[in-house]
């Protein structure tokens, strides 16, 4: 047998070439295992329009909250108007306790009935100089009403003192909604921002998509209604509106592609509630401001019995409101980052309709 021969090793050149393709792989497997994962975009257009929805609802209680500090605003200057106009009565009663102690110093000294409620503690007089029976029939009159306008004046005060009290309160209560609103907002956002921007495309594509499956959905209810020979023909055109429900629409429809803005009653820009409201305004027609309150602002109305005008409401917690313009259509301001819009009353969870 012939001596087997070692193998040669490997030149320098081939050395490097098996290292660098060795590097390449390892920075390969590194690469793949540290690669961010692809986002499901289903999952995160779920979690925006919870997100968003969860942002409604809280716009709508943001929009109580300063409705209600607006009522108690009103309240608060009509307080305080009535408790300066109380001070002004109380400073000319004193003016006139005032003569009426001169003109006794001038003829001898000053009655203490008169004394006494010019002194610091007037709402007390009564009760001290009855004790006394220091009260003269001449100044009886002037003195029962001094003191009737300053326990006027003292209720006032602190009806005034509670009301601001309140204001206080509503308005800390306000703020924490609003960094709740913005929170909520901002989380949405920042998912949005994590995509790119083929695949933010394709989160508003779903959106389309959902509102023309919604359309198809009432044009294929209302087709079955209008072939049922079993049930009333539901399909037949709600009535032209006129009047004041022409003026409520003709509004509406203005403002179409004005963005929504939470908080916001107009004129450029409006959330669901503020744009029924601001419509409902244009026909002299006052509402509440939050949708639940609007749910009560008029009789309730059937799905089938619906007209151009009518208020529409959606969610389990009437939290979103809208504007029937017939044709199983309605106008209305969805969420932020969208505009005013035309949308299918089917497209959300419908809970039902009012006619104020």
């Amino acid at each position: 047998m012939g001596k087997r021969r070692k193998p040669s090793p490997p030149s320098r050149a081939r050395m490097a070439v098996l290292t660098t393709a060795m590097a390449g792989g390892a920075v390969l497997a590194s690469g793949t295992a540290h690669a961010e994962p692809t986002p499901n975009l289903a999952s995160v257009k779920e979690q925006v329009d919870k997100l968003n929805e969860e942002a409604e609802q809280s716009v709508e209680q943001y929009n109580g909250f300063q409705d209600k500090q607006q009522k108690l605003q009103g309240e608060a200057n009509r307080i305080q108007e009535k408790v300066a106009r109380g001070q002004e009565a109380m400073n000319e009663l004193r003016t006139r306790l005032g003569a009426v102690a001169a003109d006794q110093y001038r003829n001898g000294g000053i009655d203490p009935s008169v004394r006494l409620m010019l002194d610091s503690d007037p709402a007390g007089y009564l009760e001290r100089a009855a004790a006394q029976n220091q009260v003269a029939d001449s100044q009886s009159a002037l003195l029962k009403q001094a003191q009737e306008e300053q326990r006027k004046l003292d209720q006032d005060r602190a009806e005034a003192t509670a009301t601001l009290a309140q204001l206080d309160s509503v308005g800390t209560e306000l703020a924490g909604k609003k960094q709740q609103i913005q929170a909520k907002l901002a989380q949405a956002q920042a998912m949005l921002n994590k995509l790119s921007a083929e695949d933010r495309a394709k989160v508003n594509a779903q959106q389309s998509a959902e509102k023309a499956k919604a359309e198809a959905r009432q044009a294929a209810d209302a087709d079955r209604a209008s072939r049922s020979s079993a049930r009333p023909d539901l399909s037949t055109p709600a009535p032209p509106a006129s009047g004041r429900a022409a003026a409520i629409i003709a509004f509406a429809q203005a403002q179409l592609g004005k963005p929504y803005g939470w908080g916001a009653t107009g004129p450029n820009s409006f959330d669901c509630s503020g744009l029924t409201g601001a419509a409902y305004r244009a026909a002299g027609v006052k509402l509440s401001r939050m949708s639940q309150d609007q749910w009560n602002d008029g009789p309730r109305v059937s799905r089938d019995a619906l007209q151009p005008g009518d208020l529409v409401f959606f969610y389990n917690d009437i939290h979103h409101v809208g504007l029937y313009i017939g044709d199983g259509k309605m106008i209305h301001a969805p969420r932020t980052g969208k505009n005013v819009e035309v949308l299918p009353i089917s497209a959300m969870p419908y809970m039902g309709a009012v006619r104020p």
